[in-house]
């Protein structure tokens, strides 16, 4: 059984943002450790990060992107942009995600770019503002992405991205 869910699982692009040497000072010398930053997508619209720590280098990865997979979250995309500029904040960082017009690129910073690529948006201006600490650079973005919200063909925001059937309270044509 659990053979068959591992087979129906999408496949996802992983890119690992940063590793860091984390040393701890015990009486017995010191403790060292790695801390990985991984994003993980599926480029259609699926994105998630993690840290991820461990004695060594490939724990910390591996935990990362098992975290990673398990906090995905479905971004609205219009086409190979997003719908709408959108600023995200997280800390002192502050991230600004404008759409840009077909052909344009991901004009990103890295960690930026990672989560644009991971997610599938092809064409996106963006603009980090008073940080560039990669952990809360990247929060920051992920805040702006969940504020999105898919514009439906007559105009009207739809906060979740799809057709709220199950409330009852739109209107009936």
């Amino acid at each position: 059984m659990r053979e068959a869910t591992l087979e129906q699982q999408p496949e996802f692009s992983e890119k690992v943002i940063m590793i860091n040497r984390v040393s701890k000072v015990t009486k017995g010398g010191k403790k060292l450790s790695f801390a990985a930053l991984v994003v993980v997508g599926d480029g259609r619209g699926s994105v998630g990060f993690a840290m991820g720590k461990a004695n060594e280098v490939a724990y910390a990865i591996r935990k990362a992107l098992t975290r990673a997979k398990r906090q995905l979250v479905k971004i609205p995309l219009e086409g190979s942009t997003i719908p709408h500029e959108s600023l995200g904040l997280f800390g002192a960082a502050k991230v600004l995600l404008k759409p840009a017009s077909e052909g344009t690129g991901v004009i990103a910073a890295a960690p930026v770019r990672a989560i644009c690529e991971a997610a599938g948006i092809k064409d996106i201006l963006t603009k980090c503002l008073k940080s560039n600490n990669p952990v809360n650079v990247i929060k920051a973005t992920m805040a702006a992405l969940q504020d999105l919200k898919a514009v439906k063909k007559d105009g009207r925001e739809n906060e979740s991205g799809k057709d709220n059937q199950a409330g009852g309270t739109q209107d009936q044509e």
